[in-house]
């Protein structure tokens, strides 16, 4: 039986209410405490991930550990010029109008398993650096990873204000019945829809980083050699498990072949000639994902890989051709390492072939025909784009990271985060004094066109 998380919210509620996590100071004493809890335990949290994920320590340092210490530095680098009141022009020039920075209050974060540490404690610092009391739910599909932060983080963090709370669906569906500030989920579409609707009973303004089946269009100009190493990367990077991984790629046939070819070089370059031994591939997170991912590879003609292990949780780098636009491979988030080929004749086909379906949360472009790549952009609605590389855009902490429609809601990374979880509150302070009551004595009954000349003018 799911418990029940009144207690733990309600104790959260208390902490806020009481001005607890207020002050800048407190942020930042606990955010540093955040940043000491990263130090003095990076081998736990890859100890975790490689158990979950068993994710190569370059990736689990670089997208993982590393990352979450940048965007803590960040933060705390940025904390004191985030938190002023902005005084901004006033219509009566007498007048003083700010913006201040107010907290939300009680907010829920919900992790993601493709990335289980980042996911789950880069928007809850960025939750904290507002003012915010932080209930964090890690996902259970990677449990080690989740272990450790429920571990860790009464460690060295207040436990009133951030709690951590683990459980499966039965646990999750409980925890959302409560009554929150802000709710933040990472995952699939369909728990977004599901978090969307708990949060309606509270009308609770929510961010939803979903997902969705980002495209990657390749025309004849782009440099097959470059091109083809990044594409296999954001694709390979976590075995395909990574919300803005390529989902499939659109060109011509005479690019597909090209593709297909160096493809199959750089792939035993880096994985050698049994890839289920090499060191620097992930695995897949669980046995049902690996039987929905087979279910996939008559989806197509195999052109490259399509061996699997469900004991070992394996699915080859698979390339796939001759794909129908309306198979089932076309209509899900792959999330693994499959990659399908569809054949456009030019980048018209591209902008119709994306628009008729819903929006990604990403899109890559490998061209040098600027012209093109503009209309693209001008005329396609995606979450965001990287030209000529993979995954970059989401790296660059100046740049919104979040979906469009289908894909999400909301926005973080850097400044945003910050934005997210702050309601940005609007305040005009005006005097007794003679000069603004003259400006403004027109508003005052009775009613007559010459003061409506003055009030409009």
């Amino acid at each position: 039986m799911a418990p029940s998380y009144k207690a733990v919210v309600d104790k959260a509620r208390q902490a806020y209410r009481e001005g607890r996590t207020r002050s800048v100071e407190f942020r930042r004493q606990q955010l540093n405490q955040l940043r000491k809890m990263y130090v003095e335990n990076e081998q736990m949290f890859l100890d975790a991930l490689k158990a979950d994920l068993r994710k190569p320590h370059l990736e689990a340092v670089i997208f993982e550990t590393d990352f979450m210490l940048k965007d803590l530095d960040f933060i705390l680098s940025r904390l004191d010029e985030w938190v002023k009141k902005q005084e901004v022009s006033s219509i009566v020039p007498e007048d003083k109008s700010f913006i201040y920075h107010d907290p939300y209050g009680v907010v829920l974060v919900m992790g993601a398993w493709n990335y289980p540490a980042q996911l789950t404690l880069i928007p809850a610092a960025g939750a904290m650096a507002a003012g915010n009391t932080v209930v964090m739910k890690p996902s259970e599909v990677s449990p080690a990873t989740a272990k450790v932060i429920e571990t860790l983080v009464p460690k060295y963090l207040d436990n009133d204000c951030y709690p951590v709370v683990c459980g499966g669906i039965p646990e999750t569906t409980e925890l959302l019945k409560e009554r929150f500030d802000y709710i933040f989920y990472t995952g699939s579409t369909g728990v977004g829809k599901i978090v969307r609707e708990a949060a309606n009973k509270y009308l609770t303004p929510t961010t939803l980083e979903l997902g969705g089946k980002s495209p990657c269009y390749i025309d004849d100009t782009a440099d097959m050699d470059i091109a083809v190493r990044r594409i296999l990367w954001g694709k390979m990077f976590n075995l395909g498990q990574t919300c803005i991984a390529p989902d499939y790629i659109l060109c011509n046939k005479g690019v597909e072949g090209k593709f297909v070819q160096k493809a199959q070089e750089v792939l035993k370059e880096w994985y050698g000639d049994n890839p289920e031994q090499s060191p620097d591939l992930c695995r897949i997170v669980a046995e049902r994902h690996v039987d929905r991912l087979v279910g996939y590879l008559d989806n197509g003609k195999v052109a490259v890989g399509g061996k699997y292990n469900k004991d070992d949780k394996w699915i080859e780098p698979t390339i796939l051709t001759d794909v129908n636009p309306e198979s089932k491979i076309m209509q899900d988030e792959i999330f693994g390492p499959i990659l399908p080929i569809l054949n456009v004749s030019n980048h018209t086909d591209v902008i119709n072939f994306v628009n008729d379906r819903e929006k990604p949360l990403s899109m890559y472009l490998f061209s040098t025909k600027d012209k093109d790549v503009e209309d693209i952009l001008q005329n396609v609605s995606s979450g965001g784009v990287t030209v000529n590389d993979t995954l970059h855009h989401a790296a660059n902490h100046n740049l919104p990271f979040g979906g469009v429609g289908h894909s999400g809601m909301g926005a973080y990374h850097g400044d945003y985060t910050f934005d997210t979880f702050t309601h940005k509150k609007s305040v005009l302070v005006r005097g007794y004094g003679k000069a603004p009551e003259q400006i403004l004595q027109n508003r005052y009954p009775p009613y007559n066109q010459d003061k409506l000349k003055v009030l409009t003018s």
